[in-house]
């Protein structure tokens, strides 16, 4: 951490001059520079294989023990025209030798393979960072399609940066000679020259690479060779050229974690993982009805891989459908899951209202992207708050949980679960984009470290008429948490009506009553109301009077700002919500203590507005909607203005 807030040139120029200030020399001849962390980023045409690249370089890192953040980017076009800017993919990671909670705000390493890819990241890149550029992709047409009227490599437009030109697809093409491919199939290893190049710089292992490789490949052994070839002849350039004078180390992270079995995961892996997990702590069968949409997918793909752990999964024909079957499987006694994102969550909704009145346990997973309709399918957003709040007819009341990080959504899956199962109660969890398509290394959980789930279906009559008869009443409750009895279909003597028209208190007949439908709106409300979820904890070492408050991801860059900020001598104090509703009940008490409430969101301020609303509190909004989360440079500016205004 530096010791002071810096610009995103400042703090590439630290890192690429090493703040360690350690230097080596190996062996051989060339030297050995230690750094603290890096940031780079992979750009290319979305056919070029900058996210297989970017998890590959992860997957390496994570073994080798570096804490580390991911933000892939990528177009929501299938296949968008290849060498224009909007067809760029590009793939950032940043590693370090200690604890870190962002992507980075600026890559010291761009990778760029082709002049589109160089031309929509240069922006992001700042003075005396490394630059890498295929430049057989350098050509006038290519260059004319994205604007360029003279070729930056020759133009002195790149002077500020260290530039490295390497033919890279001639030379993919040249190792891989001796193989039995056309020269349009030898090119496509090109992004496994640049890995072993990157690898060789930064002394990644390769061990993991060429075995994933020989998996991915199996039923086509000459591909797996072509590749393992490109990836080694590319470590080999790095070696022998006279362009990379110096390669990197950046040491594991050996204090930055605990102990115990680490592993890199993504945000919808450790919510798939978590949702497996919650259904073996219930004893009870997973049941996931979907319908396919971005950035949700994952979990319908991952979770169809787990049969043997009693998980069924059920790609629907429509959103209706999907969460119709989940809200069925819930009454038959299943964890009953769906998953989807903003616009799934709209069609979703009257499904939801009746899970809402039958008072079943569902889970609505809504991975938000940005909006409205389509909008940005492959950006990240939080602007589904409100409608997880109150996007229903009617009084409706839903729990909403939000993880802070790609890990925390194992947890955050299972918190979801716990309150659905407790409260018979539908239950919504934001995560969003950034933290789906992230990922961070994961400390994997002891079995004895999960809580227990088990619920007790109801076995018989539950309650005594005036005359003495035993009845079963469907909606008779639980006086702590004013849940009702989940009763198994086909249990005798436990039929009771279903359907989304107002029930009677206790029988669960049809009721038009205008008495018992207020009394049945204010119970529900209460049932939310009264969910136990732990008191919202305040990092305040200074007894700061400006609070940041937020929500689900932005966690990483708010907390990274914070470091910034204190470590410039700033005092400052922060909270961050899980549970957005209901809120912690030591919500209201930690906001009044603070003169300022700051809460930065990616949306026009809807957290902001509930709070507001809430607990009559003047919070201040600092608001980000470009489908890209919020850089910790950005924020810690943004705070000290609150803190100084």
């Amino acid at each position: 951490m530096t010791s002071q807030v810096s610009s995103p040139a400042e703090q590439a120029d630290e890192a690429v001059l090493g703040e360690l200030g350690e230097q080596r020399k190996p062996a051989g001849t060339k030297d050995v520079r230690r750094l603290d962390r890096v940031i780079i980023r992979f750009a290319g045409d979305s056919g070029d294989g900058m996210q297989l690249t970017g998890d590959r370089f992860t997957s390496e890192t994570a073994s080798f023990g570096n804490d580390l953040s991911t933000l892939p980017n990528f177009p929501a076009e299938i296949r968008a025209p290849a060498g224009t800017l909007p067809g760029v993919s590009s793939f950032q990671l940043h590693f370090a030798d200690h604890d870190i909670l962002t992507p980075g705000d600026a890559p010291n390493v761009l990778v760029a393979m082709n002049p589109a890819a160089l031309k929509a990241n240069i922006t992001d890149i700042p003075r005396g960072a490394e630059i890498i550029v295929n430049t057989d992709e350098f050509t006038k047409r290519a260059m004319q399609k994205v604007g360029y009227t003279t070729s930056p490599l020759e133009d002195g437009s790149l002077d500020a940066y260290h530039l490295h030109p390497v033919p890279l697809t001639t030379l993919t093409v040249e190792a891989l000679k001796d193989f039995n491919l056309t020269r349009k199939e030898a090119e496509r290893s090109k992004n496994m020259f640049a890995l072993g190049l990157l690898s060789w710089m930064y002394h990644r292992p390769t061990e993991g690479t060429e075995k994933f490789l020989k998996t991915k490949f199996a039923k086509k052994p000459e591909i797996a060779a072509a590749n393992i070839a490109a990836f080694r002849a590319g470590w080999n350039f790095g070696e022998t050229t006279e362009d990379f004078a110096v390669s990197y180390e950046v040491a594991p992270a050996a204090t930055a974690f605990p102990p115990g079995i680490y592993r890199n995961i993504s945000g919808n892996l450790a919510l798939s993982y978590g949702l497996i997990a919650a259904s073996r702590q219930a004893d009870l069968p997973l049941y996931l009805g979907s319908y396919p949409i971005t950035p949700a997918s994952d979990i319908l793909h991952e979770l169809s891989r787990h049969k043997n752990f009693a998980v069924r999964t059920f790609q629907a024909e429509d959103e209706i459908a999907g969460i119709g079957a989940a809200l069925g499987a819930a009454f038959g006694g299943s964890l009953a899951v769906t998953t989807t994102s903003g616009p799934g969550v709209a069609l979703k909704s009257e499904t939801i209202g009746l899970a809402v009145s039958l008072e079943l346990p569902l889970l609505i997973i809504d991975i938000q992207r940005g909006g409205p309709s389509t909008g940005l399918p492959t950006k990240t957003e939080q602007a589904d708050l409100l409608q997880a709040m109150y996007g229903r007819n009617g009084e409706a009341p839903v729990p909403v949980v939000a993880p802070r990080t790609p890990a925390d959504c194992f947890d955050a899956a299972i918190e979801a679960a716990r309150i659905a199962l407790t409260y018979r109660t539908p239950v919504f969890l934001l995560s969003d984009g950034y933290l789906a398509n992230g990922s961070e290394p994961w400390r994997i959980p002891e079995p004895d470290e999960l809580p227990d789930l088990t619920v007790q279906f109801a076995q018989g009559p539950n309650h005594t008429l005036d005359d003495g008869t035993d009845v079963f009443w469907p909606y008779k409750r639980d006086p702590h948490t004013l849940a009702r009895p989940w009763a198994i279909p086909g249990t005798p003597g436990l039929e009771h009506r279903i359907g989304g028209i107002e029930k009677q208190d206790g029988t669960g007949n049809i009721s038009y009553d205008p008495a018992n439908h207020d009394y049945m709106v204010r119970t529900r409300q209460a049932k939310i109301d009264g969910i136990d979820v732990p008191d919202v904890e305040v990092d305040d070492p200074h007894e700061a009077r400006t609070l940041v408050l937020g929500w689900g991801s932005t966690y990483g860059p708010i907390t990274a700002a914070v470091r910034r900020l204190r470590a410039a001598g700033e005092s400052i104090a922060q909270a961050h919500l899980r549970h957005v509703n209901p809120f912690p009940r030591n919500l209201g008490t930690v906001l009044e203590r603070y003169d300022k409430v700051v809460i930065p969101e990616m949306n026009l301020g809807q957290l902001a507005t509930l709070i507001r609303a809430k607990y009559l509190v003047d919070a201040h909004s600092y608001n980000q909607v470009n489908g890209m989360p919020f850089k910790a440079e950005q924020l810690a500016t943004a705070l000290k203005e609150a803190i100084d205004g």
